[in-house]
């Protein structure tokens, strides 16, 4: 049984100017940064056997906060990126509620696939250890409905700088993905 310590990252400039990230790079705030350094308090006498964390520059430096207080390194891995929204990136979420979505965007089916990769990933290469994996809002929704075998709205949704901690069996299969 693997414990994943599922983080979503602190809070980013784009996140409070409501703008959709996706896979573009984000950069945290002073807010972002303080609630990774506060969470990396919290779980300073956890023990953590490794880091992973999305290749998104967001996602890496709240892992990287994290990681050097237990004076770790960490990996990246791309499966934790978040949902590419396509034609959608880079725009003012609230102006998008009644627009078409455009064709380029990652659907569902898509990204629950990525989260069972990642979790297969974790119970392959991680087994009897416990890892803190940072992603982001959707990707970590995504993990925790194919987790649970949930609807992807039945996930609530994290919060920045969040854990939620999943106990990830060793002979993890995932082929309950849908929607």
């Amino acid at each position: 049984m693997t414990t994943l310590l599922l983080v979503r990252h602190g809070e980013t400039v784009d996140n409070v100017n409501q703008i959709l990230q996706g896979q573009t790079q984000g950069e945290l705030n002073e807010t972002g940064v303080e609630q990774a350094e506060k969470l990396a308090r919290k779980l300073s006498n956890t023990h953590i056997d490794a880091f992973i964390s999305s290749d998104l520059q967001r996602a890496e430096h709240t892992c990287k906060i994290i990681a050097e207080a237990h004076n770790k390194s960490f990996v990246t891995t791309p499966l934790l990126r978040e949902r590419d929204w396509g034609g959608f990136t880079g725009e003012f979420i609230p102006t998008l509620k009644d627009k078409v979505w455009p064709d380029d965007v990652e659907t569902l089916p898509q990204i629950k696939q990525r989260a069972n990769l990642f979790l297969n990933l974790i119970a392959q290469q991680y087994p009897n250890q416990t890892v803190l994996a940072v992603g982001h809002g959707i990707i970590n929704k995504a993990i925790q409905s194919v987790f649970y075998d949930k609807e992807m709205h039945e996930v609530e949704k994290m919060g920045n700088a969040e854990v939620r901690v999943l106990m990830v069996k060793g002979d993890w299969k995932g082929e309950k993905v849908k929607d």
